[in-house]
């Protein structure tokens, strides 16, 4: 039976505590933890032996240390240390929040994380502004991302249990994710894209299909045809970086407006000039995460959202669908 206790004089800090079962016996000492104690990672687990703080029969536990049926763990996990990131007051969407997770809904232009050329000004600065004990988590509980200009939905952990549950559950596929994607072609049908993503051979800052890549699976199916784009419905199996954005334009069908993957504006001919308007000032790519499910991290209960598409992008939509209409060919 696993025990744990919260500290009254320190919120963040917790007593683990369990015997070692009889089918866990003589496995290695981290691997035996993992399983007892699965609401924390390895990564977690192997960290607290390193640090000398677990305590296997009241002596310090090693790493590769086979364990006996019967023996007593106790592990103290200490608070989180916060990281060197800065609270910034910038405006959230939040769509659902309670003590264990929060969904947002991003906006255009908002990038996720600091790094190279984005050091603030941040979804993970706004985070910490509005909850700053999020400073305690692995990226501020940032779980998964999506680029600066896609909009729509993340799901962010607020407790380190959270974090687990939710990265497992990305890890087993079992997160759902659903975007909308206007494409420069028009398609007959959906299909599943099954190609690896990996860096460009040549241009270290682009995503490219490659032999030597990770496994990077997306399915499709057509939402809606007009006379030179579709709008598509997409969900993932996997979560490369670029993922949509590669794996269509690999297809030859890449997402309107998309600086890095996207080619030439396709104006059909006779167009009128409000479509021709949007189309040219529309200068990032058209692709919104409109539909996130996953399970609950504590309760397991299944939990779905979802969120409109942006203005602008509902506005290049509703443009190419008068365009389509006032043709008057079926598509």
């Amino acid at each position: 039976m696993v025990k744990q206790t919260q500290h009254a004089d320190d919120a963040a800090s917790v007593t683990l505590e369990a015997s070692i079962p009889d089918e866990l016996a003589g496995m290695r000492l981290d691997k035996a933890m993992a399983r007892l104690f699965n609401d924390y990672s390895r990564s977690a687990i192997q960290q607290w032996i390193r640090k000398e703080l677990v305590l296997l029969d009241n002596r310090t536990g090693t790493m590769r240390e086979k364990v006996l049926a019967g023996q007593r763990v106790v592990v103290e996990v200490p608070p989180a240390e916060p990281a060197d990131w800065i609270a910034q007051e910038i405006p959230l969407d939040i769509v659902y929040q309670d003590e264990h997770i929060l969904v947002i809904n991003k906006p255009a232009g908002l990038v996720v994380h600091p790094g190279s050329g984005n050091p603030d000004k941040t979804l993970l600065n706004a985070l910490l502004h509005y909850d700053p004990s999020l400073a305690t988590l692995p990226r501020a509980g940032l779980v998964h991302r999506i680029d600066k200009y896609t909009t729509g939905l993340l799901v962010i952990a607020r407790n380190e249990v959270a974090v687990k549950k939710l990265v497992d559950a990305l890890q087993a596929r079992t997160m759902g994710r659903e975007y909308l994607a206007l494409i420069q072609s028009v398609i007959v049908a959906g299909g599943t894209i099954d190609a690896p993503i990996g860096r460009h051979r040549r241009d270290r800052v682009r995503m490219a299909v490659v032999s030597n890549g990770k496994p990077a699976i997306t399915h499709y199916r057509v939402e809606e045809k007009f006379r030179a784009h579709t709008l598509i419905r997409v969900s993932l199996e996997t979560g490369r970086t670029h993922q949509i954005r590669v794996h269509m334009a690999h297809q030859g069908h890449p997402i309107v407006g998309d600086p890095v993957y996207g080619r030439r504006l396709m104006i059909p001919p006779g167009a009128d000039e409000a479509l021709v308007e949007k189309l040219r000032t529309f200068h990032r790519q058209a692709l919104h995460a409109e539909t996130l499910r996953l399970e609950h991290p504590r309760t397991n209960e299944p939990m779905s959202w979802t969120v409109p598409m942006p203005a602008d992008m509902q506005a290049l939509v509703d443009v190419m669908r008068a365009d389509r209409d006032a043709d008057g060919h079926l598509y």
